[in-house]
């Protein structure tokens, strides 16, 4: 059928110029060769063999694997590999015998962690593999959805998942929850007539159905247009498996960092090793050197603690409602500068809401209560509830007989069924005070006409005390012709302005009528106005206001009406003023026409996007990247995957599709804006927790370059022999890197700035204390080490075992200053980190423990300490300590302003 076909990407395409939404019924049918009592089954046949199954490609599961071998790619890992390599040269088995069971227990807890959280089922392909009604032959029958072809007839009714992209060609009361897509809060009235023949966004396009989309009210047939790949579900699908995702910033962060310990460690390898090499030393003793040095310089403990902080991390968040899918992005949120956030379910409560009642007196009630039940009151403009009898009880009793749905509270809370929109209204009595059950059994109900598109009201006629009434609810323009309305200009004008703050406006009118037409509308009574709204979370301007004073910049980027997204966005505090929101049709005006720096100023200055498309939001995302930003993007759609995967850290609303989910780094589960500050704080108390473990590993494993160095420099013995450095930085130092990692948050987090994306984990803070910490260490060690092999005439092998213990106390010590970089350890309850304190006794009770056993003592080279020289090791050690102190409290004067 090559008048219709693509021969590039093999799918049915509308005739040039015009899009499938813009075709008459006859033409539709004409240009893709069907007909309204279906294909034949040998051209479904035909077709099915042309253009293969409606199905997207299966994504391969990961294996466990897989996901164990994604443990060894670090930088640092590779660095400890190599190590590993020339310890096994040297014939140093233990010493690679230590780096291995690191690398293994290492990756072990990793894999374990994103095994928990990964998961096997192909979402999108899930959301295609439903059963459709079709027709074929002049006969209707049902069918797997992978079996539908272009020019397929399809027969939808509610509660029907939309299988392929469909142009509709019959509707009755059609409506579709289009959020996956659309991300649009309430469902979208559907028709079948022609639309206009210009490209229009996916929620414009009211004659056509779209994959995965879900079928609320009605019934309908259609004519399937695109299927698989083809169909707009399809496409993001195929951009996705083309987009690489974002690193999250701590992987860009222990990268720079890695590749800054790797140089330093190569540079002094080599710098020690030709010192060494020029004093006289052989070959192997170079390389012996060379080891002792690498293994001075990596932290082989690290990892393993940094792994356990973000299993931490990843706990605390949980408890928060925040579950992590890989651990890197645990830290992701704290790092964060600018969140771009989804506006239904996430700033609100994804429930359509009365918030006002404008009645024929011009008077404005008040509507208080989210969601949907009868919690709340109707209010007049002086805060009291307002009376029913002035004209309040005439539009309650309209509105509830002219209802389809239910809205009841039962001993386990409130439950409806029907439109939400009809739920939202049946709501209104129950804060008046009144039983809709009571109203109800005090009418007859006679004659029903539904909601229609085309139509545009629905109206109960019924009988109350013996006279026909009418009851109408539906849009203005519909409405209006109808109404005795001496002041028609006012009520449009109160209309007009309730609509331009982004409510949705419903007219209800009605009044007694002499019979029943259902062709036109009797003579009507104006009853009111309802403001419509999906109303904030209650938490969500506080959660805002939070992120903005942690310096955290917040835009809503969704795909609902302009007027309604500034609405929220005002009561939120996101924006001000009409200048702060763009379209999607104005996003792509300035795409064409700015150059790149205006339009990254343009998108850097709004704080509002409308009725944006999928790639628009990917195109904002990658943009705020370009302008520096470590970007979160929330999401629950299928439209929002792109950007999900796009962001440095996607975050998934746990009530979202499995698309959104699985793309997403981390989800929340109550689809809660705050928890996601909540995560925010939890993620700077991780790396800041991060940072307190990568400060005792590099500060001591600096001591230790500076010590062989200056043993070098004074042509003295080495003063730690290789093996003896893999237990300081493994076994002893291991540990309480490990239980820094349970170190509660310091006191406000998010007081603080965000850290500068460019900034790494050694800013200046980090590279002063480190090599004041690693001095006085090397400068206490060194000067004992000397004291004792030339002055007190000791053997290498006493010295080094009292140097031994004395390293083992430094790091006791210092691990409590490690503990906060600017508050003073006695200023930091113990009770903050338990496990701390008892890992501190803990180790120090190991290692005199192993100076008495036979098997370590050969192992490691050591021998028992007397009690007389472990006392005087213990205040020699407590100098740094002291010394750190000083400096901590150095730093906060100078930071402290001047008067």
């Amino acid at each position: 059928m090559p008048q219709y076909t693509d021969n590039q990407s093999n799918t049915p395409t509308p005739p040039p110029h015009r899009p499938w939404h813009s075709l008459a019924v006859t033409e539709l049918f004409e240009y893709l060769q069907s007909r309204r009592q279906g294909l034949t089954q040998t051209e479904a046949a035909n077709r099915l063999a042309q253009y293969g199954p409606n199905v997207l490609p299966q994504k391969k599961p990961v294996t466990l694997v897989e996901i164990v071998l994604r443990q060894f790619m670090s930088p640092l890992i590779y660095v400890l590999l190599f190590a590993a390599v020339i310890a096994l040269i040297l014939s140093e088995y233990v010493d690679a015998g230590f780096i291995a069971v690191v690398l293994l227990f290492n990756a072990a807890m990793g894999a374990y962690q994103e095994w928990r959280a990964e998961t096997n089922a192909n979402a999108l392909q899930q959301m295609i593999r439903i059963r459709v009604r079709l027709r074929r032959d002049n006969a209707d029958e049902e069918a797997e959805a992978e079996t539908l072809v272009p020019g397929d007839v399809v027969l939808l009714e509610s509660g029907n998942k939309v299988p392929a992209d469909i142009r509709l060609v019959k509707s009755t009361q059609l409506n579709v929850e289009e959020a996956l897509l659309t991300g649009e809060s309430l469902p979208v009235a559907k028709g079948s007539q022609p639309l206009d023949p210009t490209e229009l966004a996916i929620g414009d396009r009211a004659n056509m159905v779209f994959a995965g989309t879900t079928v609320l009210t009605g019934r309908a047939m259609g004519v399937v247009v695109a299927t698989g790949m083809h169909t707009e579900i399809g496409r993001i699908a195929a951009s996705l498996q083309y987009l690489e995702p974002t690193k999250a910033p701590l992987v860009e962060r222990m990268e720079a960092f890695t590749q800054k310990i790797s140089v330093i460690t190569l540079i002094t390898c080599l710098f020690i090793g030709v010192v060494g090499y020029w004093q006289g030393m052989s070959l192997t003793q170079v390389l012996f050197l060379a080891v002792a040095v690498a293994v001075s310089a990596i932290p082989e403990g690290l990892p393993i603690a940094m792994t356990v902080a973000l299993s931490i991390g990843t706990r605390r968040m949980a408890k928060r409602n925040v579950i992590i899918r890989k651990l890197t992005a645990v830290e992701g949120l704290g790092s964060c500068t600018f969140i771009a956030t989804d506006k239904t379910g996430t700033l609100t409560v994804d429930g359509q809401t009365v918030r006002q009642v404008s009645l024929p007196d011009a008077r404005t009630l008040t509507v208080t209560g989210e969601g949907y039940n009868g919690i709340g009151q109707i209010l007049d403009s002086a805060g009291r509830p307002a009376p029913v009898q002035d004209g309040l009880g005439e539009l309650l009793e309209a509105v509830t007989v002219c209802n389809e749905s239910r809205l009841e509270h039962r001993p386990d809370g409130w439950h409806y069924q029907g439109d939400a929109v009809d739920v939202a209204l049946m709501a209104l009595p129950y804060k008046a005070g009144l039983s809709p059950g009571d109203l109800l059994q005090s009418v007859e109900r006679v004659h029903q006409i539904p909601f229609e598109s085309e139509r545009k009201y629905a109206a109960v006629y019924y009988r109350r005390s013996g006279t026909l009434r009418i009851a109408v609810k539906g849009a203005l323009e519909t409405i209006l012709p109808a109404l005795h309305a001496d002041h028609a200009d006012l009520l449009v004008a109160r209309h007009d302005a309730l609509a331009a703050n982004g409510f949705r406006v419903l007219v209800v009118a009605g009044g007694p009528v002499d019979s029943i037409n259902e062709a036109a509308l009797p003579p009507l009574q104006f009853l009111g106005l309802l403001a419509l709204i999906d109303p904030l979370r209650p938490e969500a301007k506080a959660a805002v206001q939070t992120c903005q004073e942690a310096g955290v910049t917040v835009a809503m980027v969704t795909g609902d009406h302009p007027a309604t997204a500034l609405y929220i966005a005002r009561e939120l505090g996101l924006a001000e003023h009409k200048e702060q929101l763009i379209t999607g049709a104005e996003l792509a005006e300035a795409a064409r026409q700015d150059s790149f720096t205006d339009f990254v100023e343009t998108v850097n200055s709004r704080r509002v996007f409308a009725r944006v498309s999928p790639q628009q939001k990917q195109q904002i995302v990658e943009t705020l990247q370009e302008s520096g930003h470590f970007v979160a993007v929330t999401g629950d759609g299928v439209n929002d995957a792109p950007a999900l995967k796009t962001a440095h850290i996607g975050i998934a609303m746990g009530y979202g599709t499995d698309v959104a989910k699985e793309t997403a780094s981390m989800i929340i589960t109550d689809n809660n804006f705050a928890s996601i500050v909540a995560g925010i704080e939890e993620g700077r108390n991780t790396y800041s927790n991060l940072r307190k473990i990568i400060y005792l590993a590099i500060s001591t494993g600096a001591a230790e370059i500076m010590l062989v160095a200056l043993a070098l420099i004074f042509s003295q013995p080495i003063p730690f022999l290789p093996v003896q450095l893999l237990w300081l930085n493994l076994v002893t130092n291991g540990i309480q890197d490990v239980a820094l990692a349970f170190e509660a948050g310091e006191p406000g987090p998010m007081q603080q700035p965000p850290r500068k994306p460019s900034e790494g984990v050694f800013n200046p803070l980090m590279i002063r204390q480190n090599l004041l910490a690693g001095g006085v260490m090397t400068l206490l060690t060194f000067g004992l080490w000397y004291h004792l092999l030339n002055n007190l005439g000791r053997s290498e092998f006493e010295a080094r075992n009292i140097i031994l213990l004395l390293m083992v106390l430094l790091q006791n010590f210092h691990v409590f200053n490690c503990r906060s970089e600017t508050r003073s350890a006695f200023q930091i309850p113990l009770r903050n980190n338990s496990v701390l304190v008892l890992g501190v006794l803990a180790l120090q009770a190991l290692h005199i423990g192993v100076m008495h056993i036979p098997f370590m003592q050969q192992l490691l080279k050591i021998a028992p300490v007397s009690l007389n020289d472990w006392a005087k090791l213990v205040p020699t050690a407590a100098i740094i300590l002291i010394v750190m102190e000083l400096f901590k409290w150095w730093q906060r004067r100078a930071a402290e302003p001047i008067n």
